[in-house]
């Protein structure tokens, strides 16, 4: 069994900061692509941004500039900075995680959610 443990989500006023953090534990053998994504209500579930085991990134053009993912590979924890935060941010965030098993198999594993309210 794996867990993602989410936290950091809060509330915050526009133009803040928050840092949330995403922890996997559990039988890993080795984590590939970690990711945030986000949702909305009424809205679809959308990437914010991923961090791949090499360390490449890839955003979410409504957050560059703004938000920042890394990966501290020791903890298997993935962390989300964010900055400048506008109301649109608003929506619970996800930390999702690639993980493959001995055998080579791919499998993705999702966190409960953590909210993030950006008040205006």
């Amino acid at each position: 069994q794996v867990q993602l443990v989410e936290s950091g989500g809060g509330l915050v006023q526009a133009g803040g900061s928050l840092r949330l953090s995403c922890a996997a534990s559990g039988r890993i053998f080795a984590i590939d692509t970690l990711g945030w994504y986000r949702q909305a209500p009424g809205k679809q579930r959308e990437l914010v941004a991923a961090i791949t085991s090499g360390g490449s990134t890839n955003y979410a053009d409504s957050v560059k500039g703004r938000f920042t993912i890394s990966r501290d590979n020791a903890k298997n924890t993935v962390y989300l900075q964010m900055n400048s935060l506008k109301p649109e941010d608003t929506a619970v965030y996800y930390c999702k995680a690639d993980l493959w098993s001995p055998g080579r198999v791919k499998y993705d594993y999702w966190g409960q959610g953590t909210q993030v309210t950006v008040s205006s």
